[in-house]
């Protein structure tokens, strides 16, 4: 079977954007129609090792930019900059890696107007699994355990309060959006959830744009392991095996083994 694209534009920087390029290359070695790699890259990246590596490379401009809201942002996340650079360098595929918009459904819908394959999540999965209280409902319809939780949202500190002493504690207050270890507090007893809910709602709507939170029991004694998983659009699956995320800072992985 034949690719279904040749030239591949890489939205991303650093690691992640070398371990896409070296891979491209190991999966070129014989090939009789190698993809070609398309490096997107800021001023400040001009001479890093992913720009050289890459096959093709093509500049974004400065490092950063004001969006509409008068909000400093990093260039990788400009969508108008990355449609612009989708376009000139005829990109059939992008890849993302992690980070920046790598689970922005609107990038991904954006890369499906273009006629351009999103190597990724389809927006419609990257919607449902990117909310925690959506990813909580959907594993409970699927008959999958999870964590006592309040069941949704939690609106007021009121209902925060009420919630908590069905749960008990001690239990986490979490945002529904985002990631990164931001929006999420730790309460041992009723005399910190007033400022714990407070907080995490701030700081999610601030670095989200949603400041909608949840309560879930806090397992305390658990550790963090993960299963990747990937799947093609033909329902074939595979588990990448297992990964420890235990060691951890501030609700932020530090080492994954």
């Amino acid at each position: 079977m034949g690719n279904r694209f040749h030239r591949v534009a890489i939205v991303n920087r650093g690691e992640p954007a070398v371990r896409l390029i070296r891979a491209v290359q190991e999966l070129n070695h014989g090939a009789d129609s190698p993809l070609t790699t398309i490096a997107l890259y800021t001023d400040s990246d001009s001479r890093a090792l992913f720009v050289r590596e890459a096959d093709e490379a093509f500049s974004l401009g400065s490092p950063t930019f004001t969006d509409e809201q008068g909000n400093r942002k990093n260039r990788y996340l400009d969508y108008a900059a990355l449609e612009l650079a989708l376009r000139e360098t005829r990109a059939e595929a992008v890849w993302v890696g992690w980070g920046f918009v790598a689970e922005h459904a609107a990038f991904a819908e954006l890369c499906r107007n273009l006629g351009i394959v999103f190597i990724g999540p389809d927006p419609e999965v990257t919607r449902r699994l990117g909310d925690k209280i959506g990813s909580k409902l959907l594993a409970e319809q699927a008959g999958v355990p999870v964590a006592p939780w309040s069941g949704g949202a939690v609106a007021t500190v009121s209902d925060a309060l009420e919630q908590a002493e069905q749960l008990g504690y001690p239990l986490m207050v979490k945002a529904t959006a985002g990631g990164g270890g931001r929006g999420i507090r730790r309460v041992l007893d009723s005399s910190q959830l007033v400022d714990a809910f407070d907080s995490a709602t701030s700081e999610a709507l601030k670095g989200f744009g949603d400041g909608t939170v949840f309560l879930e029991k806090l397992m305390g004694a658990a550790r963090h392991i993960e299963v990747q998983i990937i799947g093609d659009e033909h329902g074939t699956v595979w588990a990448l095996g297992v990964r420890d995320c235990s060691v951890q800072r501030r609700n932020q992985k530090v080492i994954e083994e």
